[in-house]
């Protein structure tokens, strides 16, 4: 008589830290729901629907845990404890720190894990270019709120501010996919946030 297979017990919470690297480090198409199982313990077909339902579903599941645990680094924005520009400075030097650590994949998983994709899976696209918006949203009220409180001229164009440095950070991802050092970032950073005092002196 066969013996009745028992189910494979794994941990839910390790299995989506570890979906959450791959797609960090590969992307969202190039990661196959075989790794996805393979590196979760090589649990079966089975127990990966009735845990996750999907690879779109845990896709998004890992965009929320990495937002509430590396993507943390981006709060600073929205910290009134800190000038605006202390604000920006410090999430732009914890965000090249973290996305330079050699503990998990370089970059920002929000910026590289699925900005291209083929045109079946923009919806894909538009799970992270929705978490994109919400800190550029978060960047825009900081840069309004220096010049609600006279630290920039009321005379500075916000949308135009918010672009430079919005694109400064988004370029960090592939500076530090591209291994190039956090010393090196974070000099760059003291050079970019010098737009800042340019932009206090002119009024």
């Amino acid at each position: 008589m066969a013996r009745t297979g028992r189910p494979r017990i794994f941990d839910r919470d390790e299995a989506l830290l570890k979906a959450m690297m791959l797609f960090w480090e590969q992307g969202y198409e190039a990661t196959s729901l075989l790794q996805l199982r393979a590196d979760m313990g090589n649990i079966s077909a089975a127990s990966f629907y009735a845990a996750f339902e999907s690879k779109e579903a845990l896709f998004k599941e890992t965009v929320e845990q990495y937002m509430g645990t590396f993507g943390r680094v981006t709060e600073s924005l929205a910290d009134l404890t800190l000038t605006p520009r202390e604000a920006i400075e410090t999430t732009l030097r914890r965000t090249a720190k973290m996305q330079t650590d050699s503990d998990h994949p370089n970059g920002c998983l929000i910026v590289l894990s699925a900005s291209t994709c083929s045109s079946k899976n923009n919806h894909i696209r538009e799970i992270v270019a929705e978490k994109r918006k919400q800190i550029r949203s978060h960047l825009h009220d900081c840069i309004q709120r220096a010049i609600d409180v006279g630290e920039i001229p009321s005379s500075i164009d916000v949308s135009m501010l918010t672009t430079v440095f919005d694109t400064f950070m988004h370029g960090i991802s592939t500076q530090a996919r591209d291994g190039v050092p956090f010393a090196t970032i974070d000099r760059a950073i003291t050079e970019v946030m010098g737009i800042w005092e340019l932009f206090k002196h002119s009024a």
